[in-house]
């Protein structure tokens, strides 16, 4: 069987390495390389969280790429207040792994190689702001035809926010960056954004059960965990929350559909776009169901999964 290539562009929080975990253990798939770009952390607390989530998982050969320390535009934000400030519960690890790990060649300078290396044959996986990609494709304008695919957790399609009042945070982040990565990569796009992976959440029972797996990767993944599971349950992120508490692991859902195409039940097929100028609207997704932008490329946005076949990839993640 051919393997699934992917490429992954991740700002290492605990969700990240969820998804980095669940392509690590998919027996379909080669992880080309991971580039790192700011967002829930500081760009070099990615690239180091990024290497102890490999170094759990026995994979520190899969190159690690450093990419934009900031927003095309404007000030980083991040998400210390849910991942903890360093991205993974800030859970001191004294074996971590050291920067001299990260590759010389810069994450935007990679993602154009691994793409052109392998034309026609790549799923870009962005799990994170989308400045890199950005980046990318005005680097390179073809970029986007010669990808498989592209798999982006971000946007939000009922304008609930989880950043600012409309806005989810990957796009929130680095909105110029969504906007052109929306209008520009013309290839099968697939989003996994905010409300959905909220009403496609796992219970907490399952989440128990998941994390008492006796192996070291369980282990692993209990200890940078814990801190943003006393978040999700806290009055203040549970607000946040579309439809009630539970384990949302928003990158996995991206990951999970990159990996098996027959995750995704149901889909709708829409052009989108990003709110640049608004006062409570900057970074909001917005999506065009009557065509009045009249845009030659749509999105799918994914609106059902299988969740039986998405429990069994976790539990196989940290086996």
């Amino acid at each position: 069987m051919m393997k699934k290539l992917l490429l992954v562009d991740v700002d290492c929080g605990v969700d990240d390495a969820q998804a980095i975990m669940l392509a690590l253990a998919a027996p379909n798939v080669e992880l080309l390389g991971i580039t790192c770009v700011h967002g829930n952390t500081t760009v070099e607390n990615v690239c180091k969280n990024t290497l102890r989530v490999l170094q759990a998982c026995n994979r520190l050969e899969i190159p690690v790429f450093k990419g934009a320390a900031k927003p095309l535009l404007g000030n980083a934000i991040d998400a210390g207040h849910f991942h903890g400030y360093d991205g993974l519960g800030d859970v001191p690890d004294a074996n971590a792994p050291g920067l001299d790990m990260v590759q010389k060649e810069g994450a935007v300078s990679a993602m154009i190689r691994i793409i052109n290396e392998n034309p026609g044959k790549v799923s870009l996986v962005a799990t994170a702001p989308l400045t890199n990609l950005a980046l990318a494709v005005r680097m390179d304008p073809s970029l986007p035809s010669k990808l498989r695919g592209l798999y982006i957790m971000g946007g939000n399609t009922e304008s609930r926010g989880n950043t600012t009042v409309c806005g989810e945070f990957n796009f929130t982040a680095d909105p110029e960056a969504a906007y052109i990565v929306l209008k520009e990569y013309q290839c099968p796009t697939y989003l996994a954004c905010w409300e959905f992976t909220c009403h496609s959440k796992l219970s907490w029972e399952f989440c128990d059960d998941w994390l008492a797996q006796d192996t070291h990767k369980a282990r692993f993944m209990a200890q940078i965990f814990k801190y943003s599971m006393a978040a999700s349950k806290s009055e203040r992120v549970e607000k946040e929350f579309v439809a009630g508490s539970g384990f949302v692991s928003c990158d996995s859902y991206a990951m999970a559909a990159a990996i098996d195409d027959s995750f995704i039940i149901e889909s709708d097929h829409y052009p989108v776009t990003v709110e640049l100028t608004g006062t409570h609207t900057r970074g909001m997704m917005v999506v065009d169901t009557a065509d009045f932008l009249k845009m030659a490329c749509k999105v799918f946005i994914i609106k059902k999964v299988d969740l039986n076949k998405f429990e069994q990839m976790m539990m196989a993640s940290l086996k």
